[in-house]
């Protein structure tokens, strides 16, 4: 069985697209909910740097992770990602030691 994939993103967008970023990435929160596999998907803004977006997401398995980002609306924005960017996104990979559930 697959491994649960975790990641964190940290957007830096350009001051005068922030508004503009801000609301295209909450617009993708209630439909990647929705994809089958995905176990959490938030999408927060850091209280020290206003404008600097963090999403947290995990997966049951990569299979998920990888059909989600080849969705039509996600190729979109890779494709024009650096448009609303001051430097590309900062994706971490992470793994858990504290699985999911009570054991």
């Amino acid at each position: 069985m697959d491994q649960p994939v975790t990641l964190v993103g940290i957007a830096r967008p350009k001051p005068e697209r922030a508004a503009e970023l801000k609301e295209l990435l909450l617009s993708f929160v209630a439909p990647t909910r929705q994809e089958p596999g995905c176990l959490e998907y938030h999408f927060h803004e850091d209280r020290e740097e206003p404008g600097v977006f963090v999403f947290y997401e995990a997966w049951r398995s990569q299979a998920d992770l990888d059909a989600h980002l080849a969705l039509p609306h996600l190729n979109a924005f890779w494709e024009r990602r650096m448009d609303y960017l001051t430097s590309d996104l900062e994706i971490r990979f992470l793994t858990m030691h504290s699985p999911y559930g009570r054991e």
